[in-house]
This record gives C-alpha cells, structure tokens and sequence, in this order.
C-alpha cells in the first residue's frame, strides 16, 4: 500500500508541475485530446499502462 500511495503522489507531483508551469500548454493538450477518436485515446492509453508497468518491471528486478 505504502508504494501505491508513492506512486498516486507522484503523479499528483507531475501533472502539478505541467498545470503549474505550463499552463497554456495543457490548455492546448487538453484541446488536442478532445479531438482524437477514441481508438487512438485508448491504444494511447494501454501503451502508457504497458510502459508504467515495464517501469516499474525494470526497478524493481
């Protein structure tokens, strides 16, 4: 749980650094994101969750 709890942080660390220091710029993503067909989100999507999990493969081998 203890891990978990790291990991939720920092992603609240991450997304607070874009919306905090690049604030048009999430703006335009979030503009950019409305308009993709919903394939293309979830393909996205899977190929982050993949990669998250690899990650996280990769440090705690």
């Amino acid at each position: 749980m203890h891990d978990f709890l790291d990991a939720v942080g920092l992603v609240l660390v991450l997304e607070g650094l874009l919306y905090g220091l690049l604030p048009n710029f999430a703006k335009k993503l979030a503009e950019q994101v409305k308009m993709l067909p919903e394939p293309t989100l979830r393909v996205a999507g899977l190929v982050s969750v993949a990669a998250g999990v690899g990650v996280v493969w990769l440090v705690r081998r």
